[in-house]
């Protein structure tokens, strides 16, 4: 079977519409930046079914793009639009446990309510991801016994 990579081109928009502030809860941030170390490249992708969304995971950045829309072209390159970015503000955390400070920039007007549920989806689908991956990578065992001959 031959291994091949997708190459996706993801524009971001000139200007942000908007930004604010927050807390990223700690198990969200853990389990974004592990599915992104255990695919071990710079970034990896969350589809978010439930919203046809897509999670693109950088160490640095989480972008959201709408799967149904925001298409552009540049250049003879087409691509789908950021719409939300979640980006890590400030400095390491005291523990893992701590929730991250980090900054949403929204690229568009009315994406408060996609914003809220991202956090619930993107828990949601991260669970679903590593369920995936932990039914892949388990072996599979198989058990044979034998009687033991006497000498």
């Amino acid at each position: 079977m031959a291994c091949y990579r997708i190459r996706e081109t993801f524009f971001r928009p000139e200007t942000e519409h908007a930004q604010e502030t927050g807390t990223l809860p700690a198990d969200l941030h853990n389990g974004l930046q592990l599915l992104l170390a255990r695919d071990g490249a710079e970034h990896c992708f969350l589809p978010i079914r439930s919203m046809q969304y897509l999670a693109v995971i950088a160490r640095d950045e989480v972008v959201f793009v709408d799967a149904n829309g925001g298409y552009a072209h540049q250049d003879g390159v087409g691509g789908r639009l950021i719409r939300i970015a979640w980006r890590p503000t400030g400095g390491p955390r005291e523990s893992i446990s701590a929730p991250l400070p980090y900054a949403i920039i929204y690229y568009f007007s009315g994406l408060a309510e996609t914003q809220r549920r991202l956090i619930g989806e993107t828990r949601a689908a991260l669970r679903l991801q590593a369920a995936r991956q932990r039914e892949r990578a388990a072996p599979v065992r198989e058990s044979c016994i034998v009687p033991m001959r006497r000498r």
